[in-house]
């Protein structure tokens, strides 16, 4: 073991001093609008032999949170709770510094800059486990880096998915369709298809399709306008983000042997919400030339240093629309649920 190492395993073992028994947080008591949302002292959260305890310096606001915070679909309450969220702390991103490690911990210690997916994230504090943390890149902001993991990783296996590897430039003469590219996900899959070498055409509304040209993409479609399933244009690799389109459609604006990868999506119903018109696609792909194929975000620390990489050369950077100290993450959602956002909200603590 080099000195470094030792002095590292010496920092990580010493006794920590945890901070004190209350924190500052978001809590909810049921699910519904952002009104249910307020600040709250809460305890500081327990952390397990393989959990890091971060003190938070910025959180992000994703999808998933919302469909947390909302209860919907109903589904999701078979995992989260049926009545009220098991864990009143809503988030999820996170970026900060080490406070405190767990006894199997060994890839951090006290006083590490970290980002990642954590439990309860608008807090003051937050456990997370080990594997799904990563070494802050030192050239973002504590922001930057809260918006990536959730929204990130998701457009990282998204397309992966499609056959793409934003770690070659593989992709060359790549047509690749990313709808809801303004968004979240979307801000990023257009980047990692962009770093792949593709040539990427982006779908957004009229008042963010500026935003994704700066992103990199090659052409951007309006879709208040335009469709991009008229015919005019076919394409190797639709990422379907948060959209609403019919299974046909996608299929219309493929090749005859393209790929249709979907995630998200805001249709379908209270009860599975798109979930249905994601198995209908799956059931339909072993019938057909084409591949229809759905994807569930995760966060993984592999995947989360993959993206470090991209940040750290420049390939990739997080698109923030605005940032919200804790005390209003309730306008942070209100302005998230209206549509709003282009690109990512980031959360101060």
């Amino acid at each position: 073991m080099t000195t470094g190492q030792k002095a590292k395993e010496s920092r990580r073992r010493k006794d920590q001093a945890l901070p004190g028994p209350f924190m500052r947080a978001i809590v909810q008591e049921a699910y519904g609008s952002a009104d249910v949302l307020h600040e709250a002292q809460v305890p500081v959260p327990p952390i397990a032999d393989n959990d890091v305890l971060v003190k938070i310096h910025s959180a992000g606001l994703d999808r998933g949170t919302w469909h947390v915070t909302t209860g919907l679909p109903y589904a999701l309450r078979l995992a989260y709770g049926f009545k009220a969220p098991r864990n009143p702390v809503p988030g999820m991103d996170l970026a900060g510094t080490v406070e405190a490690v767990g006894s199997k911990v060994t890839r951090f210690a006290a006083g590490d800059e970290v980002f990642g997916s954590g439990t309860g994230t608008f807090a003051e504090y937050a456990a997370a486990r080990e594997d799904r943390l990563a070494p802050k890149p030192a050239n973002i902001s504590f922001e930057q880096a809260a918006v990536v993991p959730v929204s990130g990783c998701t457009a990282l296996i998204a397309v992966r998915a499609g056959g793409i590897d934003p770690g070659r430039q593989s992709s060359h003469g790549v047509k690749v369709l990313v709808t809801g590219a303004s968004g979240g996900v979307g801000s990023y899959a257009v980047q990692l298809a962009k770093a792949a070498g593709a040539e990427v055409t982006g779908v957004a509304s009229a008042a963010k399709t500026d935003m994704v040209r700066a992103l990199g993409a090659d052409h951007v479609i309006d879709y208040t306008t335009q469709d991009f399933a008229d015919g005019s244009a076919h394409y190797d690799v639709i990422i379907d983000i948060a959209g609403n389109p019919s299974v046909s459609r996608l299929r219309r604006a493929l090749t005859p042997a393209g790929t249709a990868v979907i995630t998200g999506g805001e249709e379908g119903g209270t009860w599975t919400g798109s979930m249905d018109r994601q198995l209908r696609a799956v059931a339909l792909s072993p019938f057909i030339r084409q591949r229809l194929t759905m994807i569930v975000g995760t966060q993984k620390s592999d995947d989360l240093e993959c993206l470090a990489g991209l940040l750290e050369s420049g390939a990739m950077r997080p698109a923030i629309d605005r940032t919200y100290p804790l005390a209003q993450v309730p306008d942070a959602m209100r302005y998230f649920d209206a549509g709003q956002a282009r690109g990512k909200l980031a959360i101060t603590i």
